[in-house]
């Protein structure tokens, strides 16, 4: 190797391709390239993978290692105790000079990439962060203001006025390996997977392929063959209704652009076709890409957002810390048969429909009342394409915490939901044995079935199956109630503030949870000190002088009191623009009209809701809780779940 020859570093994270991989094709471009990944759990913290997410990886890693060992350079396996210590001692081995990576936005990977950035390059080691995951960086994305958007229409149509790449980023037909020795443990070493998982994971093969070749494969098959369906399709619980691409894109083993390039052309043929159903089956499809992107949008404008809600008010809600509650809905033992029929597939597959996810979490929060960061974390833990942002941007909405999301006093009954998405009943009995024989009229409300017809059928309320955990109209009621406390404890709280004083301090930080929504600045960015061009920008907060500051040590917070008193005064309605149908699971969603799901609980005169376009039902992942400090999220179960035994 010639000593000008310049070596970089190609540190894979959640970009598992080599197609349209923006850091690899610039290293294989600059001379030699060594491809790493490296697994260190301490670094995930609270958020370790669960089982499913954590087989899915393995398969993937050996996926990408056979192509780049084609090209000429095996990847790198490392487990480690700290990334950026493996990172220096890989460059010292080798001789490297630079780093190079695609961008991650959840609120860990922008804490230790910002700190690893910084580090390595008083290290002298060049820093390069590429764009391989959205399709437009978050701070490419602004109001008239140079602010962040806070509701999904007004940064949605912002991005459908921005010019798009037309080209993807061809993979190298060659790597060049360096020179110096760096070993590479097994796939089995990086400890994925223990011997207990095997025999469950072994089952998921069955079902799932992962891998990016794979990805191309069911990206093809979706578009050629559902995508002109998916409009009239998506709702159903059952079936081939989804475009199964979520796990895919988290892992990055398909890049959003090329998911875009493909539905773009079919919706030309399409509109030169004169196919109307087909252009408006895109059109549902891509807003779902949309809220995938909004999510990465969030977690890297309001990086708090996964411990604490984007609206304020909520740091007052009275959640129930019930565990026996959080026990019966992980068990899918609520009484509810859709409900429980949701949580059992869940565990089982991994897997759950996007409107199933919607109807469980929503139950987690509005009837059952329990914080929606419990809820979210045992979605992390269990779901296979586990995806934070996504998960983020899904209870946020779910719980009432965003602009635009699903209102806190709407609460849809689990009986009628069943009716409208599970008609006949198949998904139900498929998932509770024990209801099999329930006939259509009852199988979502066994409770009112006659005594005769259940003995024949085989069910004992209370014995075989239990019945309804919390009677719905008495949950209703507790929730009427738990909102009205909620609004007067957040007025008393804001009246003893401003008792004696005419101004509030805002540099102070026991206010940052208080104030509605923080500002935040993205037009006037500078990028941090590395030395790259390509290096990801961090936004600042504006502070009431108009002074912006560092985001990671900002506490400078405005007061957006609009959003309070629009919640107040029932006008914030016209505003919202997500619908339940929107926030599906991570990458596919649907949206358009919020259809009807029957009754619908009116618990506050301050949150009516039906006349509301939501957010979306959450679809796909949905999680978010209450701030009352970190004690609910201690007292929930870190790794519960997460498919790696039967839920307790």
């Amino acid at each position: 190797m010639d000593s000008n020859t310049k070596v970089t570093i190609v540190w894979f994270r959640r970009d598992l391709r080599i197609e349209d991989n923006p850091s690899l094709a610039s290293a294989a471009r600059d001379g030699c390239v060594l491809p790493v990944y490296i697994w260190c759990p301490k670094e995930e913290a609270q958020f370790y993978p669960g089982r499913v997410s954590r087989w899915w990886l393995k398969q993937s890693l050996v996926h990408l290692n056979q192509s780049l060992q084609s090209l000429g350079a095996p990847l790198v396996l490392i487990k480690s105790e700290s990334t950026l210590v493996s990172l220096l001692q890989i460059a010292n081995a080798i001789g490297a000079t630079r780093i190079a990576f695609n961008s991650l936005y959840d609120p860990v990977s922008l804490v230790r990439d910002h700190n690893i950035k910084q580090k390595l390059v008083e290290h002298g080691i060049s820093v390069q962060s590429f764009n391989g995951d959205v399709m437009y960086e978050p701070w490419e994305v602004y109001n008239e203001m140079g602010h962040a958007f806070t509701t999904f229409d007004a940064y949605w149509e912002k991005c459908l006025l921005l010019p798009v790449e037309p080209v993807s980023v061809l993979p190298p037909w060659r790597l060049v390996p360096p020179t110096g020795v760096v070993e590479s443990c097994s796939i089995e070493d990086l400890g994925l997977e223990d011997e207990l998982e095997k025999s469950s994971n072994a089952l998921l093969g069955r079902g799932w392929s992962p891998g990016w070749s794979n990805a191309d494969k069911v990206l093809t098959e979706f578009v050629d063959l559902h995508l002109i369906k998916y409009l009239e399709n998506r709702i159903k619980v059952e079936g081939n209704s989804t475009s199964l691409l979520s796990p895919y894109l988290h892992f990055g083993e398909l890049s959003v652009k090329k998911v875009i390039r493909f539905v773009r052309m079919k919706q030309l043929l399409w509109r030169k076709e004169e196919n109307k159903k087909g252009e408006q089956s895109v059109d549902i499809f891509l807003r779902g890409i949309g809220l995938r992107e909004y999510s990465r949008y969030l977690c890297f404008n309001f990086p708090f957002t996964h411990e604490r809600s984007l609206l304020g008010n909520l740091r007052y809600f009275p959640w129930c810390s019930d565990q026996t509650y959080f026990k019966a809905w992980r068990q899918g033992r609520t009484g509810y048969p859709l409900v429980d029929a949701g949580m059992r597939e869940l565990w089982a597959t991994g897997w759950i429909h996007n409107r199933i996810r919607v109807i469980v979490s929503s139950f987690l929060v509005k009837v059952l009342l329990l914080p929606w960061t419990w809820g979210m974390k045992y979605f992390w833990d269990t779901l296979l394409d586990a995806d934070l942002e996504s998960d983020i941007l899904g209870w946020q909405y779910i719980s009432g915490s965003l602009p635009d999301g699903h209102e806190l006093g709407r609460l849809d009954s689990p009986q009628v939901q069943g009716c409208c998405y599970d008609p006949e009943g198949e998904y139900v009995r498929h998932w509770l044995p024990e209801l099999s024989r329930v006939s259509t009229e009852w199988i979502h409300h066994p409770w009112n079935a006659p005594s005769i017809l259940l003995r024949s059928a085989g069910v004992e309320l209370g014995l075989n199956y239990p019945k309804p955990i919390v009677d719905i109209d008495l949950a209703s009621q507790r929730l009427t109630d738990a909102i009205a406390t909620m609004w007067q404890s957040e007025s008393a709280s804001r009246a003893a503030r401003e008792n004696g004083t005419k101004e509030v301090v805002m540099e102070n930080s026991e206010y940052t949870e208080i104030l509605d929504i923080p500002r935040v600045v993205l037009k006037e960015i500078a990028p941090c000190s590395t030395n790259s061009s390509h290096d990801q920008k961090v936004p600042s907060f504006h502070s009431s002088k108009g002074i912006a500051c560092e985001r990671k040590r900002s506490n400078c917070w405005v007061d957006e009191r609009p959003y309070r008193d629009k919640l107040h005064n029932n006008t914030f309605r016209q505003e919202t623009s997500l619908t339940d149908e929107d926030l599906c699971s991570t990458a596919e969603s649907s949206s358009s009209k919020k259809q009807s799901t029957g009754r619908q609980f009116s618990v506050s005169p301050l949150c009516s809701s039906s006349r509301d376009k939501p957010l979306n039902e959450r679809g796909g992942n949905d999680s978010a809780q209450p701030w009352q400090g970190h004690d609910d999220i201690k007292r929930a179960p870190n790794k519960e779940g997460g498919g790696d035994k039967k839920p307790a």
